[in-house]
């Protein structure tokens, strides 16, 4: 059957996520070492990616969280240092993998539709997008809003089905994540394919239809 639709999934697939949060989170601990907070740059780092991994890497708290761990209490001063300081550096982050927008352009061209489904909230998906000037070429964003519920839950592919009006055999999805990504999209039986180039979680047990080293792969993939 015909492909008529490809879903994406954003962070690691889209975007440069994982470095993003890298540099903006080593930028807030220099920036809250330098207000005040004692405790060696590499210890910290091991707190708040732990913290992440407990937390998920979307946590709005997280460096309140860092500091009950580390000082017992939220010092403002410190707090502040640091949130400011990761966003200054996000913004100078937040850029796409290379050839995807050429990418996405081509697939316009082919007249195929485009959408998102991802587990950031709605407004910082949105942003993500927004940031980078990229919403125009999306049809459907679905995101945390609007299942309540995380990838691989199949709700989430399942609205975004709902919302194409095409059959799940005729929509595409590429994701970088094995257990979130093409697990669920599968389970709502879309086609699959992993973005290796941003994956971060490697798994023998789930296999993706196709697999792509670089976005432009999928070009040949869809012919």
């Amino acid at each position: 059957m015909k492909i008529k639709a490809v879903l994406f999934d954003l962070d690691n697939t889209l975007i440069d996520f994982m470095r993003m949060k890298t540099e903006s989170s080593n930028a807030a601990i220099q920036a809250m070492i330098d207000a005040g907070l004692d405790i060696k740059e590499d210890k910290a780092r091991e707190i708040l990616f732990g913290l992440f991994k407990e937390y998920g890497i979307e946590d709005q708290t997280i460096f309140q969280r860092f500091l009950e761990k580390t000082i017992k209490k939220i010092d403002y001063r410190i707090l502040s240092n640091g949130i400011a300081a990761y966003r200054r550096v996000q913004a100078g982050f937040l850029f796409p993998y290379p050839h995807v927008r050429s990418t996405l352009v081509k697939l316009k061209e082919k007249n195929l539709i485009l959408g998102i489904v991802s587990d950031a909230p709605r407004m910082r998906a949105w942003l993500r997008l927004a940031e980078m000037n990229m919403t125009h070429y999306f049809d459907v964003v679905i995101t945390l809003d609007d299942t309540g519920l995380l990838k691989p839950d199949k709700m989430p592919f399942e609205k975004a089905i709902k919302e194409l009006n095409f059959s799940p055999e005729e929509i595409l999805f590429v994701g970088d994540n094995p257990e979130r990504d093409i697990s669920g999209a599968k389970k709502a039986g879309m086609k699959t394919c992993l973005a290796k180039y941003g994956q971060q979680i490697f798994s023998k047990k789930v296999k993706a239809d196709f697999e792509i080293k670089d976005i432009n792969e999928l070009l040949g993939i869809l012919q």
